[in-house]
């Protein structure tokens, strides 16, 4: 049994976000196992920052870059649906069960076949061939793909180029995403949290090393290249787990059970609508950007990435208690996946609204210290910073989606509305966009994004009760409304603050002293739970040297 199935039920049913404790056995664990996804990921961040300013160095916000962030889309569709939210809603409770049964079978010295290693024959070669299928109908259809994603493109024929070359992640990604949900559903959170930086490197190695002779064609091979070495970091791990040696009874086999129910088409198909309809919030914004100036996918592009760290960092706590909630929830402990949820959600809201608060005072120095070089130039910065805050209204309704999410796809039966609150924050955003783009450009189509993902946010959180997990929606309100207080005060201390330093890079070094204490000062006088808590667990961390 993994580690994290020793600790869900003691873990599921930990203390509530009134009394902050330091974390002690199960919790304990989880807290590193969080702490190191979340140091890894900070790495993969930083090799992100470093692989956009080698892009934005190289190519600037131009014709080229527009053209590999539009065949990017694959990729990014590829990573929600293949390693992040659709294989793991799927897999970590299929595994999740998987587990159970193994357990069972060993305490009863009943187990005649390992049921990991069953799940495993009866998805992973039917997932390879219909990924592999999927990839070569993209290599094919790749000019229809690009005229789709931007239309107002007027020489699309670099970007279907592109395209090809980003289409193996189809494949790749979802083998990556297969081996990490098995990973994580067994407790193992360090490899799964490293292909980032595999992936990263590849990019980076391949655009400095063949820019000069392919273009940005050599960025677009580098996302090929990375994805590979991103099965290539957990294939020894998955290997070692399938290798485990399980007890096996004496007397006749019984049959296997096959194809996992989690898996079935009915809880297939809400799952993989509700990725696509996430992620179309990309499609919205590249589509309408198309029609605007040269540039403008670019600077939507650098603004989200930038803005979307801290709420990157914020589902590391989601990501490391998602198996803690599926064993609570295929164990029927109702009240214990309840605080577990509770828990996430005001934890994860927490630190996003402390990287919102960061984001919203510091915008400008942020974009002038990463990109500003080469044929980045000031112009850039300043519409890539405008774009960068108005994105950071929307990080709390993007963190509160992928975690309610979570709980929504762990009962093993088919639900579809999240797809349906998911529908209609994208209605949101596709009428905000086509009424504010034309007036306000790529403020608007930001603006957009923020509006309808906060939307989906609001109808998964009123939803969530009464069809997976009855949460208290109203302490999950009061639990986030404070720090979302002390994130406006922040965020205007930082406002007020950044143009008293004229150096960008030491503006922003103040910053990061100043928007933190503020932060933490004012979440302390509004006696913000999870604030306590986070300073609780930091104190923890300290004493003990981990």
């Amino acid at each position: 049994m993994s580690r994290v199935s020793a600790a869900t039920a003691e873990q599921a049913k930990g203390p509530g976000t009134s009394a902050p404790q330091a974390p002690s056995g199960p919790g304990r664990f989880l807290a590193r196992a969080a702490a190191g996804a979340a140091g890894l990921t900070v790495i993969a961040s930083l090799l992100g920052l470093v692989r956009d300013q080698a892009i934005a160095r190289l190519f600037g916000a131009s014709h080229a870059s527009d053209a590999f962030l539009i065949a990017w889309t694959v990729p990014e569709m590829a990573a929600t649906l293949l390693i992040e939210d659709g294989m793991a809603l799927l897999l970590v409770p299929a595994f999740s069960h998987a587990l159970a049964r193994r357990a069972a079978g060993s305490a009863a010295d009943g187990l005649s076949d390992d049921p990991v290693r069953a799940l495993v024959a009866d998805t992973f070669p039917r997932l390879f061939a219909s990924l592999a299928g999927a990839g070569a109908l993209l290599v094919l259809g790749a000019p229809w793909v690009v005229r789709i994603l931007a239309p107002g493109l007027s020489d699309p024929g670099l970007a279907v180029e592109c395209t090809r070359l980003t289409a193996v992640t189809v494949l790749t990604f979802g083998v990556t995403g297969y081996f990490s949900a098995a990973l994580r559903a067994h407790g193992r959170f360090l490899a799964p949290a490293g292909v980032y930086i595999a992936y990263n490197v590849g990019i980076i190695g391949m655009t400095l090393a063949l820019h000069s002779v392919w273009g940005v064609r050599a960025a677009a091979a580098g996302v090929a290249v990375g994805s590979v070495l991103m099965i290539l970091t957990q294939l020894p791990t998955f290997a070692r787990l399938l290798r485990r040696r399980v007890p096996r009874a004496d007397g006749p086999r019984p049959a296997r059970e096959g194809l996992s129910p989690l898996l079935g088409a009915t809880v297939l198909a809400p799952v993989v609508l509700f990725v696509v309809g996430r992620q179309s919030q990309v499609f919205v914004e590249r589509f309408l950007a198309s029609s605007l100036p040269d540039g403008a996918i670019s600077h939507l592009n650098y603004a989200q990435k930038v803005a979307q760290l801290p709420m990157v960092l914020s589902m590391m706590i989601c990501t490391v208690t998602f198996p803690v909630v599926a064993r609570a929830m295929a164990a029927g402990d109702q009240d214990g996946a309840r605080r577990r949820v509770e828990r996430d959600l005001a934890l994860a809201g927490t630190v996003v609204l402390l990287g919102t608060s960061m984001v919203l005072g510091y915008a400008h120095q942020i974009v002038e210290v990463l990109f500003q070089r080469g044929a980045f130039d000031a112009q850039d910065t300043a519409a890539t910073a405008g774009v960068m805050r108005i994105y950071a209204l929307g990080l709390l309704g993007h963190t509160l989606v992928g975690t309610l999410c979570r709980p929504f796809f762990s009962a093993g039966k088919p639900t579809w509305y999240p797809v349906c609150a998911m529908g209609a924050g994208l209605l949101v955003t596709t009428g905000a966009g086509l009424a504010l783009a034309g007036p306000f450009g790529v403020n608007g189509i930001a603006a957009a994004n923020a509006v309808g993902i906060s939307t989906a946010a609001l109808l998964l959180l009123l939803g969530l009760g009464s069809r997976a997990v009855a949460i208290r929606v109203r302490a999950v309100a009061v639990s986030l409304g404070r720090p979302a207080a002390a994130a406006a005060v922040a965020g205007a201390a930082g406002w007020a603050a950044a143009p008293a330093i004229g150096h960008p890079a030491l503006s922003l070094a103040a910053g990061c002293v100043l928007v933190p204490a503020a932060f933490l000062l004012t979440g302390l006088a509004l006696r913000a739970p999870e604030v306590v808590h986070l300073l609780a667990l930091t104190r923890q961390r300290f004493l003990h040297g981990r």
